[in-house]
C-alpha cells in the first residue's frame, strides 16, 4: 500500500508544518508532518510523542490519548461543525478557524497532563499557529480550542489517572499471578474513571478458562511448544519468531502511527479525521481501562509459572518443565490480554468507522532496523491483523491462546457501546 506522505504537500497549512518539524527535530513516524496532513492528524503525532516520550506502558499512554483526542474531536464539532459534542459544546464564532481550535485544544490538554513536555508541545504550537495567517477567524478558533480544552480538562480532573496504584499480593498459589518486579505495570488503571461508562467493572468478562478444562490443557501445551526463550527447547520457526519480535514494539506508538497513515492514504478531512480519531483513541483508552480492571480482578498467572509448576494444577494432561522460560515477558496478570484488547479496540473501531474488515494497513516495527524487508507488513483485513497478534503472544510466551480468542470479545463490545453513543455525525447533516 503506498502511502500518501509520497505524494505532493498541500499548499493550506504546508508552511506550518514543515517549520514544527524543523522545530521538534523529529522523524516520520514519531510526531512530524506527513503530506496532506489535516491538523488532527497532525496533532495526534504530536501528542503520540508527548505521551510516550519517558517510557510510558502502552495501557496508560492510550487512556491518555483519548482526553486529547476527545478534545480535538470536540474543538472540530464547535467550529466546524457536522458533529456531535463529545464532551463539551462550547459557543463559538461563525468565522472560527478549526485547524487554530484543534491545536489550541491539543496544546493545552497535552501541557496540562504531560508538564514535563510542556517546552517541546509549546514548540510545537507555535510554529503551527505562526503558519496561521493572522485574522479573526484565527483568533476565534484559538479560543474555540482553549474552552474546549479548559472544560475537558475540568471534566476529567478527578479522573485518577495520576494516582499511584498500590499492589497486595495474593497468596502464592495455582493460577495466582506473580510479578517479576515490583510494582506491576498500570495497576491504577484499575481506578481510572472511564470516558463513556461508569465504573471500569462495567464491562468485566468472564474468568479465564479453568485449571482442570481440556481447553488450559490444550494452550498450555500450545505456549510450552512454541513459546520458549534461550536455552528452551522449541518448535517455533524464525518466521515465528519474526512475528513475536514484530509485535513487541511499543503498541500505543505502533499503532497510533498507524492510524496516522491510514488517515493520510484515505484523504480524510478534518471532520472524518476527528469522527474516526476520537473512536479510535476513546474507546481504545475505555477497553484499556476495563481490560485492566479485568487483569488485576482475576489475576492469572502467566505461562512462566503456569509451567514450572503444572504440577499444582490438578490436571492431569499438564506436564511441569522447571526449566522452562519465555521468550518475552508482561509484568501484568495474564488475562485478559493487554495486546489483544489493544489491537482489538483498533481493528474494530476501524471495522465499525468504515462498515468493513477489509481495510488495507501498511504497519511498521522499530524492533527491525530501517531498510530490513521484516520492518514492514502489509495487511488486506483487520481479522489478519489480530491473527498475527494472537500467534505472536502465544509464539513469544506471553499468553495462552484460550486468552487471546476471549480477550477481543471485550474491546469489541466497548467500541460497539462508544460507536452507538458518541462520535457520530450531528442530525440532518449531509
Amino acid at each position: 500500500m503506498k502511502h500518501a506522505r509520497t505524494r505532493a504537500a498541500a499548499a493550506a497549512g504546508a508552511v506550518a508544518l514543515a517549520v514544527a518539524v524543523a522545530v521538534l527535530g523529529l522523524g516520520a513516524g514519531a510526531g512530524s508532518a506527513l503530506p496532506n496532513e489535516n491538523a488532527v492528524v497532525y496533532w495526534s503525532g504530536i501528542a503520540e510523542q508527548a505521551i510516550s516520550a519517558g517510557g510510558r506502558p502502552p495501557a496508560s499512554s492510550q487512556v491518555l490519548s483519548g482526553i486529547v483526542h476527545s478534545a480535538m474531536y470536540d474543538a472540530v464539532a464547535a467550529t466546524d461543525g457536522g458533529l456531535e459534542p463529545f464532551l463539551v459544546a462550547p459557543q463559538a464564532a461563525a468565522a472560527a478557524l478549526p485547524d487554530a481550535a484543534v491545536a489550541k485544544a491539543a496544546r493545552d490538554v497535552l501541557v496540562a497532563r504531560i508538564p514535563g513536555q510542556a517546552s517541546t508541545v509549546d514548540n510545537a504550537y507555535t510554529a503551527y499557529v505562526n503558519g496561521i495567517p493572522s485574522s479573526q477567524g484565527k483568533a476565534a478558533g484559538i479560543s474555540a480550542g482553549a474552552a474546549v480544552a479548559s472544560q475537558t480538562l475540568a471534566m476529567r480532573v478527578d479522573d485518577h489517572f495520576d494516582d499511584t496504584g498500590a499492589w497486595v499480593q495474593p497468596t502464592p498459589g495455582p493460577g495466582v499471578f506473580e510479578p517479576f518486579a515490583l510494582p506491576p505495570v498500570d495497576i491504577k488503571l484499575t481506578k481510572v474513571t472511564p470516558y463513556t461508562f461508569g465504573s471500569p467493572s462495567d464491562f468485566r468478562p468472564n474468568a479465564p478458562v479453568g485449571l482442570m478444562s481440556g481447553e488450559y490443557a490444550s494452550s498450555f501445551d500450545e505456549v510450552k511448544e512454541y513459546g520458549g526463550g534461550a536455552g528452551v527447547p522449541t518448535s517455533r520457526t524464525q518466521d515465528q519468531t519474526d512475528t513475536v519480535t514484530f509485535w513487541l514494539d511499543p503498541t500505543f506508538v505502533q499503532w497510533s502511527r498507524t492510524l496516522r497513515w491510514l488517515a493520510v492514504d484515505r484523504q480524510l478531512d478534518l471532520r472524518d479525521s476527528a469522527r474516526l480519531f476520537g473512536l479510535v483513541h476513546v474507546a481504545a483508552g475505555d477497553t484499556m481501562i476495563a481490560c485492566w480492571d479485568a487483569k488485576y480482578h482475576y489475576n492469572f498467572w502467566r505461562p512462566f509459572h503456569a509451567i514450572r509448576r503444572a504440577d499444582t494444577d490438578g490436571n492431569h494432561k499438564t506436564q511441569p518443565d522447571t526449566s522452562w522460560t519465555h521468550l518475552a515477558a508482561g509484568n501484568h496478570p495474564e488475562y485478559p490480554s493487554g495486546h489483544a484488547c489493544f489491537t482489538g479496540a483498533y481493528a474494530e473501531s476501524l471495522r465499525t468507522f468504515f462498515h468493513t474488515d477489509r481495510v488495507p494497513l501498511e504497519i511498521e516495527s522499530t524492533r527491525f532496523a530501517v531498510g530490513d524487508p521484516r520492518r514492514t507488513r502489509a495487511y488486506d483485513r483487520l481479522t489478519e491483523v489480530q491473527d498475527d497478534v494472537s500467534d505472536a503472544r502465544v509464539w513469544g510466551g506471553l499468553h495462552f491462546r484460550s486468552t487471546m480468542e476471549e480477550s477481543p470479545k471485550l474491546s469489541n463490545q466497548i467500541v460497539s457501546h462508544v460507536a452507538a453513543h458518541y462520535f457520530r455525525e450531528a442530525r440532518g447533516n449531509d
